[in-house]
Protein backbone atom coordinates (compact mmCIF):
# COMPACT_ATOMS: atom_id res chain seq x y z
CA UNK A 1 0.00 0.00 0.00
CA UNK A 2 2.82 2.37 -0.94
CA UNK A 3 1.90 6.00 -0.31
CA UNK A 4 -1.70 5.13 0.54
CA UNK A 5 -1.77 4.69 4.32
CA UNK A 6 -3.67 7.17 6.46
CA UNK A 7 -2.93 6.40 10.12
CA UNK A 8 -4.81 7.60 13.20
CA UNK A 9 -2.98 7.52 16.55
CA UNK A 10 -5.34 7.38 19.54
CA UNK A 11 -3.59 7.99 22.86
CA UNK A 12 -4.08 10.53 25.64
CA UNK A 13 -0.33 11.02 26.13
CA UNK A 14 1.10 13.66 23.75
CA UNK A 15 4.61 12.21 24.00
CA UNK A 16 3.35 8.83 22.76
CA UNK A 17 1.50 10.40 19.86
CA UNK A 18 4.50 12.53 18.94
CA UNK A 19 6.87 9.56 19.02
CA UNK A 20 4.62 7.46 16.79
CA UNK A 21 4.09 10.37 14.42
CA UNK A 22 7.85 10.86 14.01
CA UNK A 23 8.32 7.16 13.22
CA UNK A 24 5.40 6.97 10.81
CA UNK A 25 6.14 10.14 8.87
CA UNK A 26 9.39 8.57 7.70
CA UNK A 27 7.58 5.58 6.19
CA UNK A 28 6.96 5.55 2.45
CA UNK A 29 3.60 3.79 2.78
CA UNK A 30 2.19 6.48 5.11
CA UNK A 31 0.46 9.39 3.40
CA UNK A 32 -0.98 11.12 6.50
CA UNK A 33 -0.88 10.84 10.30
CA UNK A 34 -3.85 11.98 12.37
CA UNK A 35 -4.10 12.19 16.17
CA UNK A 36 -6.83 11.82 18.78
CA UNK A 37 -6.67 11.89 22.58
CA UNK A 38 -10.15 10.52 23.37
CA UNK A 39 -12.62 7.90 22.18
CA UNK A 40 -15.04 10.56 20.99
CA UNK A 41 -12.38 12.36 18.97
CA UNK A 42 -11.18 9.10 17.43
CA UNK A 43 -14.69 8.08 16.37
CA UNK A 44 -15.40 11.54 14.97
CA UNK A 45 -12.21 11.51 12.89
CA UNK A 46 -12.84 8.03 11.50
CA UNK A 47 -16.40 8.99 10.56
CA UNK A 48 -15.34 12.21 8.83
CA UNK A 49 -11.86 11.46 7.44
CA UNK A 50 -10.54 8.54 5.38
CA UNK A 51 -8.50 6.40 7.80
CA UNK A 52 -6.83 3.12 6.82
CA UNK A 53 -5.49 2.01 10.19
CA UNK A 54 -5.86 3.08 13.83
CA UNK A 55 -3.34 2.63 16.65
CA UNK A 56 -5.73 2.46 19.61
CA UNK A 57 -4.96 2.68 23.32
CA UNK A 58 -7.32 0.91 25.74
CA UNK A 59 -7.54 3.31 28.66
CA UNK A 60 -8.70 6.71 27.43
CA UNK A 61 -10.03 9.69 29.43
CA UNK A 62 -13.61 9.41 28.19
CA UNK A 63 -14.00 5.65 27.90
CA UNK A 64 -12.79 2.28 26.72
CA UNK A 65 -10.69 1.98 23.58
CA UNK A 66 -12.11 -1.51 23.03
CA UNK A 67 -15.63 -0.12 22.75
CA UNK A 68 -14.37 2.65 20.47
CA UNK A 69 -12.82 -0.08 18.32
CA UNK A 70 -16.13 -1.93 18.21
CA UNK A 71 -17.88 1.22 16.98
CA UNK A 72 -15.21 1.98 14.38
CA UNK A 73 -15.16 -1.56 12.97
CA UNK A 74 -18.96 -1.68 12.89
CA UNK A 75 -19.40 1.64 11.09
CA UNK A 76 -16.17 1.70 9.05
CA UNK A 77 -15.28 -1.96 8.39
CA UNK A 78 -12.54 -0.99 5.92
CA UNK A 79 -10.61 0.69 8.75
CA UNK A 80 -8.24 -1.67 10.56
CA UNK A 81 -7.47 -1.27 14.26
CA UNK A 82 -4.30 -2.26 16.10
CA UNK A 83 -4.54 -2.11 19.89
CA UNK A 84 -1.39 -0.46 21.26
CA UNK A 85 -1.53 -0.44 25.04
CA UNK A 86 0.13 -1.23 28.35
CA UNK A 87 -2.77 -3.58 29.24
CA UNK A 88 -1.11 -7.00 29.33
CA UNK A 89 -4.34 -8.77 30.19
CA UNK A 90 -5.85 -11.83 28.51
CA UNK A 91 -9.42 -10.62 29.01
CA UNK A 92 -8.64 -7.30 27.33
CA UNK A 93 -6.95 -9.14 24.46
CA UNK A 94 -10.03 -11.33 24.00
CA UNK A 95 -12.41 -8.36 24.17
CA UNK A 96 -10.30 -6.45 21.66
CA UNK A 97 -10.24 -9.26 19.12
CA UNK A 98 -13.96 -9.85 19.49
CA UNK A 99 -14.52 -6.11 19.00
CA UNK A 100 -12.82 -6.43 15.63
CA UNK A 101 -9.22 -5.38 16.31
CA UNK A 102 -6.75 -6.94 13.88
CA UNK A 103 -3.84 -6.84 16.27
CA UNK A 104 -2.66 -6.35 19.83
CA UNK A 105 0.75 -5.02 20.85
CA UNK A 106 2.14 -3.71 24.10
CA UNK A 107 3.63 -0.23 24.12
CA UNK A 108 7.07 -1.50 25.08
CA UNK A 109 7.29 -3.32 21.73
CA UNK A 110 10.20 -2.29 19.50
CA UNK A 111 9.15 0.80 17.47
CA UNK A 112 10.02 -0.84 14.15
CA UNK A 113 7.76 -3.78 15.04
CA UNK A 114 4.91 -1.37 15.82
CA UNK A 115 5.29 0.34 12.44
CA UNK A 116 5.42 -3.02 10.63
CA UNK A 117 2.35 -4.19 12.57
CA UNK A 118 0.35 -1.13 11.53
CA UNK A 119 1.22 -1.78 7.91
CA UNK A 120 0.33 -5.47 8.27
CA UNK A 121 -3.11 -4.88 9.78
CA UNK A 122 -3.79 -2.10 7.27
CA UNK A 123 -3.19 -4.71 4.58
CA UNK A 124 -5.64 -7.16 6.14
CA UNK A 125 -3.23 -9.16 8.32
CA UNK A 126 -3.42 -10.18 11.95
CA UNK A 127 -0.68 -9.29 14.46
CA UNK A 128 -0.31 -10.43 18.06
CA UNK A 129 2.69 -9.39 20.13
CA UNK A 130 5.32 -11.93 21.23
CA UNK A 131 3.97 -12.01 24.79
CA UNK A 132 0.33 -12.09 23.68
CA UNK A 133 0.34 -14.59 20.81
CA UNK A 134 1.70 -17.60 22.74
CA UNK A 135 -0.90 -17.11 25.49
CA UNK A 136 -3.69 -17.00 22.92
CA UNK A 137 -2.36 -20.21 21.38
CA UNK A 138 -1.98 -21.89 24.79
CA UNK A 139 -5.56 -20.94 25.66
CA UNK A 140 -6.81 -22.47 22.44
CA UNK A 141 -4.82 -25.66 23.02
CA UNK A 142 -6.22 -26.10 26.54
CA UNK A 143 -9.80 -26.16 25.35
CA UNK A 144 -11.78 -29.30 24.41
CA UNK A 145 -10.97 -30.92 21.07
CA UNK A 146 -14.50 -32.12 20.27
CA UNK A 147 -15.53 -29.51 17.77
CA UNK A 148 -18.87 -28.55 16.26
CA UNK A 149 -19.53 -28.24 12.55
CA UNK A 150 -17.95 -26.92 10.42
CA UNK A 151 -14.74 -27.26 12.46
CA UNK A 152 -15.10 -31.04 12.59
CA UNK A 153 -14.64 -30.99 8.80
CA UNK A 154 -11.08 -29.71 9.13
CA UNK A 155 -8.21 -32.14 8.77
CA UNK A 156 -5.70 -32.40 11.66
CA UNK A 157 -3.18 -30.42 9.60
CA UNK A 158 -5.75 -27.71 8.85
CA UNK A 159 -6.54 -27.47 12.57
CA UNK A 160 -2.86 -27.05 13.40
CA UNK A 161 -2.49 -24.31 10.80
CA UNK A 162 -5.61 -22.57 12.12
CA UNK A 163 -4.26 -22.70 15.70
CA UNK A 164 -1.03 -21.01 14.61
CA UNK A 165 -2.98 -18.43 12.61
CA UNK A 166 -5.06 -17.70 15.73
CA UNK A 167 -1.84 -17.02 17.63
CA UNK A 168 -0.91 -14.32 15.11
CA UNK A 169 1.69 -16.30 13.16
CA UNK A 170 2.48 -15.29 9.58
CA UNK A 171 2.22 -17.78 6.72
CA UNK A 172 6.01 -18.03 6.61
CA UNK A 173 6.26 -18.90 10.31
CA UNK A 174 3.38 -21.37 10.07
CA UNK A 175 5.13 -23.05 7.14
CA UNK A 176 8.30 -23.51 9.20
CA UNK A 177 6.37 -24.87 12.18
CA UNK A 178 4.41 -27.48 10.23
CA UNK A 179 7.11 -28.35 7.70
CA UNK A 180 5.29 -27.19 4.58
CA UNK A 181 5.99 -24.62 1.90
CA UNK A 182 4.46 -21.18 2.29
CA UNK A 183 2.43 -21.76 -0.89
CA UNK A 184 0.96 -24.95 0.57
CA UNK A 185 0.05 -23.09 3.77
CA UNK A 186 -1.74 -20.44 1.71
CA UNK A 187 -3.65 -23.13 -0.15
CA UNK A 188 -4.57 -24.90 3.10
CA UNK A 189 -5.77 -21.63 4.61
CA UNK A 190 -7.95 -21.01 1.57
CA UNK A 191 -9.50 -24.43 2.16
CA UNK A 192 -9.99 -23.64 5.85
CA UNK A 193 -11.67 -20.31 5.08
CA UNK A 194 -13.99 -22.02 2.58
CA UNK A 195 -14.99 -24.72 5.10
CA UNK A 196 -15.62 -22.14 7.82
CA UNK A 197 -17.45 -19.75 5.53
CA UNK A 198 -15.16 -16.80 6.33
CA UNK A 199 -13.22 -14.43 4.13
CA UNK A 200 -10.15 -13.49 6.15
CA UNK A 201 -7.69 -14.42 8.89
CA UNK A 202 -9.30 -12.37 11.64
CA UNK A 203 -12.73 -13.96 11.18
CA UNK A 204 -11.18 -17.43 11.17
CA UNK A 205 -9.12 -16.71 14.31
CA UNK A 206 -12.14 -15.41 16.22
CA UNK A 207 -14.26 -18.42 15.28
CA UNK A 208 -11.44 -20.75 16.33
CA UNK A 209 -11.16 -19.04 19.69
CA UNK A 210 -14.92 -19.16 20.22
CA UNK A 211 -15.11 -22.93 19.76
CA UNK A 212 -11.91 -23.66 21.66
CA UNK A 213 -9.87 -25.03 18.76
Amino acid sequence: MSGQGRVLIVDDHPVVRRGLRIMLEGEGWVSAVLEAATCAEAIRLVMTEPVDVVAMDVGLPDGDGVEATRRIVRDRPATAVLMLTMADDDEVVSRSLHAGARGYLLKDTDPDVIVDALRTVAGGGLVLGPRVGPRVLADLQRRPVELPAPFNQLTPRERDILRYLSAGETNARIARRVGLSEKTVRNQLSAVFAKLGVSDRVQAALLARDVGL
